[in-house]
């Protein structure tokens, strides 16, 4: 049977200009740069600036990914946006996106899996791409976390930052390149350990749940963490042995950027070599759905990774949710 392979084939990013450092950080909270970067590998993050919304984010990161393809935005079909951070619970930040770019022609939607939006949003896109009905797909993993941050959690205060990445998905035109294969998997039983407790349906915001700062991201981060280690890993590992590849067969791992102790097992779990694992925590801290897409735009700009490469991506993130894919890469380079 002859399906129409799905290819990323531009990547874009967008980053606040506000650089916010773990000595800044030391002035707000009871913590230290030293406690930070050891439990977590952050150096420093990006906070946006108040009033701008994810959509700014957003329609930046997806200009410059068209823009580095050569694509008018009138030429795309479909806009999707990871995302737990939206301009407004509705409309969809994709439909600010759409309206900010000038994508005439484009329906979309927003698609929230926590941190595993943008691998769920990818894979989503891909399935477009493979029925056929649609040419050119936008992917924006894009979240503004600052918002959901309280300066009197040190646990999540000094995880998370913002930011925005993009990519196009495109029909490829070498079958043997493009997205291979994919997994993606919830289990509901994480609901209470990763989770904004109000602001929904089921608690409206109140001035009593602005009181007990319910508005804020609580972490259970214990039950996050071996949860995460391992159904990242798993995840990994099971697209690997479906696929009859090897650690050493692997050019790039690109994990979702959440803890550096979590990459690590990860990458000792599938047996790759460290240096084949793609890092940029330490630069811009947990941007959950904009974590993946933006270690691609580092890897191209850096010129990591090239032609038929063979790389995995994986992300977890609240729900729980996660997954993985696999592709060979079918850039040229930008």
């Amino acid at each position: 049977m002859n399906v129409t392979r799905a290819a990323i084939t531009s990547v874009g990013k967008y980053l606040p200009q506000r650089v916010i450092t773990n000595k800044d950080i030391e002035q707000i909270i009871d913590t230290s740069d030293e406690w930070i970067v050891q439990r977590t590998g952050i150096r420093e993050r990006r906070f946006l600036d108040p009033g701008l919304g994810n959509s700014f984010m957003s329609s930046r990161a997806a200009m410059d990914c068209l823009n580095r393809a050569g694509v008018s935005p009138s030429e795309i079909d479909t806009i999707i946006v990871g995302t737990i951070s939206p301009d407004t619970v509705f409309p969809s930040t994709a439909c600010a996106v759409q309206e900010m770019i000038g994508a005439k022609n484009a329906w979309g939607f927003d698609l929230s899996a926590g941190c595993s939006g943008f691998i769920f949003s990818l894979t989503t896109g891909v399935q477009y791409i493979e029925s056929g009905r649609y040419k050119k797909v936008l992917v924006v993993g894009s979240d503004v976390n600052s918002m959901y941050l309280s300066p009197d959690d040190r646990t999540t205060y000094v995880i998370f930052g913002d930011g925005a990445g993009a990519v196009l998905l495109e029909p490829s035109e070498d079958p043997d390149l493009g997205i291979i294969d994919f997994t993606n998997q919830i289990d509901g039983v994480g609901g209470p350990s990763l989770i904004v407790k109000a602001g929904g349906s089921k608690k409206p915001a109140s001035a009593e749940t602005v009181k007990n700062n319910e508005h804020f991201v609580y972490q259970d981060g214990k039950t996050v963490f071996k949860y995460a280690v391992k159904n990242m890993a798993d995840t990994a590992v099971a697209l690997m042995e479906r696929n009859k590849i090897q650690g050493n067969d692997l050019d790039l791992f690109v994990p979702h950027q959440a803890n550096l102790r979590i990459i690590e097992a990860c990458a000792k779990r599938m047996k790759i070599d460290p240096e084949k694992v793609i890092i940029n925590i330490d630069k811009y801290a947990n941007t959950t759905c904009g974590t993946i897409p933006l270690c691609l735009c580092d890897v191209v700009g850096d010129g990591r990774v090239k032609k038929g490469d063979k790389v995995i991506m994986a992300s977890f993130g609240a729900g729980f949710t996660w997954g993985s894919v696999y592709l060979k890469w079918a850039m040229d380079g930008q």
